[in-house]
């Protein structure tokens, strides 16, 4: 109670409001970031085995463009995958004859090569789900992997890695990150793909599944076709394949979660931070239909972020000089533990250079994430059907 008493005298109530408030919000940060830092030691392997060994794959990608970039360099990557039995199922959305043609070239060099065409409408646009289903009833295997033209493995291990989750579930997540590129915009937009991944890599690590992502996922036709769920049945949406569709069938007990710098892939980066806020204002949009929990945390969690610095802030201005320094301290704190867990999380999904910058990602994503949330008020067109 003396000790109490001095603190009281010396610093009055305002003292004792923001310390026990920095204190709070201090606990509440570092409890998050020891959650995200659990999948660094996260092993697959200790799920029960509910196949014998790894089955044949088939991975399935939508090509809405005549992406010649795509045929040179990401393709090849894919069919030249290390992996005893699989098929590349290419779904053509398009009106190009020759780039047509120049894809059935491509069959007479890799025989697991096969291709559905759809005719592109501008009267009738097809969805990224559209032309999945097509190539889900063309597939030829049990267990299916998804990934995008805009994306390629980063190793010749990639699948046969992801295959791996389908021994120990029917569900499979992995990880997908952003290429590198220069400045200081695109070092922030990798960084904020690597930790929005985490949170929800985390939380499947957890028992909690609630999405994975459109780039490197995975599930049987068995869940697609089965009677309960009837595939992408959101039909009047043109997203939530990779995210409403795995809350309906992921479990704790289906998802394997596969974390490798090997089982990564990587997404070309098609422009700046307007081309981002694009893509995450019309993806972000299925967030409205998450679990609560998930909504509150992704919504709360910036909140409690700055109103933590603004604490500090206050402290180190308006108290006194050793009231200020501990302030000081519990910020420095609080950056070694976050660093600490962020580097364990970028070593595991393979991802370089995170640390140097990580501190302006820290003060600037709360305000990419209101600019993000004020985006989203309004409604998408190219969401809804």
């Amino acid at each position: 109670m003396l000790l109490i008493e001095r603190f009281l005298a010396a610093y009055g109530i305002e003292g004792a409001v923001l310390t026990a408030a920095g204190l709070l919000l201090f606990v509440v940060q570092v409890a998050r970031y020891v959650r995200l830092g659990r999948l660094a030691a996260y092993t697959n392997n200790r799920r029960h085995a509910v196949r014998e060994a790894e089955p044949p794959v088939s991975v399935i990608v939508p090509l809405f463009s005549e992406d010649y970039a795509f045929l040179e360099e990401r393709l090849p990557l894919l069919l030249q995958q290390e992996y005893r039995q699989f098929e590349v199922v290419l779904v053509y959305v398009g009106q190009s004859s020759e780039f047509y043609e120049d894809l059935l070239g491509l069959r007479q060099c890799y025989a697991h090569l096969y291709f559905s065409r759809i005719h592109f409408d501008p009267r009738r646009p097809i969805s990224r789900k559209m032309a999945l289903n097509i190539g889900i009833k063309a597939a030829h295997n049990e267990c299916l992997l998804f990934t995008s033209s805009d994306a390629a493995p980063r190793s010749p291990r990639w699948l046969a890695l992801m295959a791996k989750g389908f021994v120990r579930g029917d569900v499979v997540i992995g990880y997908c990150g952003l290429e590198g590129g220069r400045g200081l915009v695109n070092r922030l937009m990798r960084t904020g793909r690597m930790m929005r991944s985490a949170d929800w890599i985390s939380r499947a690590v957890l028992g909690r599944p609630h999405r994975g992502i459109l780039h490197n996922f995975g599930f049987t036709k068995s869940l697609y076709f089965d009677k309960r769920v009837n595939g992408f049945n959101r039909l009047n949406m043109n997203i939530g394949e990779d995210d409403l569709f795995l809350q309906e069938v992921a479990s704790r007990e289906n998802v394997s979660t596969i974390l490798s710098p090997k089982a990564t892939v990587e997404q070309h980066a098609w422009g700046g931070l307007g081309w981002w806020l694009r893509e995450e204002s019309y993806y972000g949009a299925a967030a409205r239909f998450y679990p609560r929990r998930v909504r509150w945390s992704n919504r709360l969690e910036p909140l409690v972020r700055v109103a933590f610095f603004a604490v500090v802030a206050w402290a180190c201005v308006r108290m006194p000089l050793p009231f200020a320094l501990a302030a000081a301290g519990l910020l420095l704190l609080r950056y070694l533990i976050v660093l600490f867990e962020v580097r364990r999380i970028a070593r595991r999904l393979g991802e370089r250079r995170m640390l140097r910058l990580y501190f302006l990602y820290d003060l600037a994503s709360p305000l990419w994430g209101l600019v993000l949330g004020l985006r989203m008020l309004r409604k998408d067109p190219r969401v809804w059907r």
